[in-house]
């Protein structure tokens, strides 16, 4: 006789793992939650009042290779903070208001406390970022992972105004980028990454640049959310632009907002990259082409804003320590 559980699957850890999440979870509900965990859709009600023309913003994304680092430090909650975050930015940046959250955790053999330490971190990312984690799927699929790993994904869904949208479609020559600074490599590049330091480094090693961070630390740097950096930079001004950097580093992503005839300058000297840059450069004599194009380097937001309404954000937001790193010219 076979039974599931035999065949890998096991129903009713699954279904205790459950019930040990459902605190977690309620406590990102928002009024507009109207279903508990279990349902088979989760529903939201969205107080449209609030807007005169509202338009849905949704957008899907994981943590890459991120997630070996993980698996290396046994360390779990930050990949979920990571991917909430990663997510709420790439609305975020379109001018949208995040709603709800929902994720998919796949993995070979369910470990219930890598699940709840997951969850927890999909939990109080959506506390900071003020949206609810409405709704999952975990799956349990021998066979496809290896012991100890498993895949993330997850789907984050907002609102705007349609007249609040920010597309890039006013940025014209002259318009000035600010660059505010990221927590490290967020969730990209890791392949370059691992594939440089781990063949000369372990997770626990210290190496100068980095100030007495280990190297699995500085590389599982929480994604930090600039939710409210973006409400705070429009309550001061209009933003021509906003620019989420993430893989293509900071020509490809702006490349996503600039109207047609249009380009960038960017000093590279304006700001200090992190140490983990400097290590990731320095170790793997990484040319600077491929530096600029798989990493952040230091920069997690950009704001495109007119040149007089420069002086407005960067004091509206000094504790985020901003820097201004280029300009928009004219292709």
């Amino acid at each position: 006789m076979a039974t599931y559980k035999d065949a890998g699957v096991d129903i009713a850890a699954g279904e205790a793992m459950v019930e040990r999440i459902k605190p977690l979870v309620r406590k990102t509900f928002t009024p507009g939650v109207m279903t508990d965990i279990g349902a088979f859709g989760a529903f939201f009600k969205v107080d449209w009042k609030s807007y005169d023309d509202p338009i849905m913003v949704s957008s899907v994304d994981g943590v890459g290779t991120k997630l070996k680092v993980a698996f290396m430090m046994n360390e779990h909650g930050t990949v979920g903070q990571d991917l909430v975050n990663h997510c709420v930015n790439d609305i975020a940046v379109c001018g949208a208001k995040p709603l709800f959250f929902l994720d998919y955790f796949s993995t070979g053999k369910l470990d219930p406390e890598v699940a709840v330490d997951l969850i927890e971190g999909f939990s109080k990312a959506c506390v900071e970022n003020k949206c609810a984690l409405i709704g999952g799927e975990t799956a349990e699929m021998p066979d496809i992972y290896d012991e100890g790993e498993y895949d993330l994904a997850g789907t984050i869904v907002g609102v705007v105004d349609k007249k609040n949208i920010v597309d890039g479609s006013t940025i014209e020559p002259g318009d000035v980028l600010i660059g505010f600074p990221s927590t490290g490599l967020h969730t990209n590049g890791y392949s370059l990454a691992r594939h440089v330091l781990f063949g000369a480094y372990s997770v626990h090693d210290t190496p100068a640049e980095l100030n007495g961070v280990s190297i699995g630390e500085a590389l599982l740097a929480i994604h930090k959310s600039y939710l409210d950096v973006i409400e705070t930079i429009r309550s001061v001004t209009t933003a021509h632009g906003l620019v989420h950097v993430t893989g293509g580093g900071i020509p490809g992503n702006t490349k996503r907002v600039l109207p047609e005839g249009l380009s960038i300058e960017v000093d590279y000297e304006s700001w200090i990259r992190p140490g983990i840059f400097q290590l990731i450069q320095k170790v793997g004599s990484v040319p600077e082409e491929d530096m600029r194009s798989a990493f952040n380097l230091g920069i997690g937001l950009i704001a495109i804003v007119r040149p007089n309404a420069v002086e407005k954000v960067l004091a509206a937001l000094e504790r985020e320590l901003p820097v201004v790193i280029g300009t928009v010219v004219t292709a």
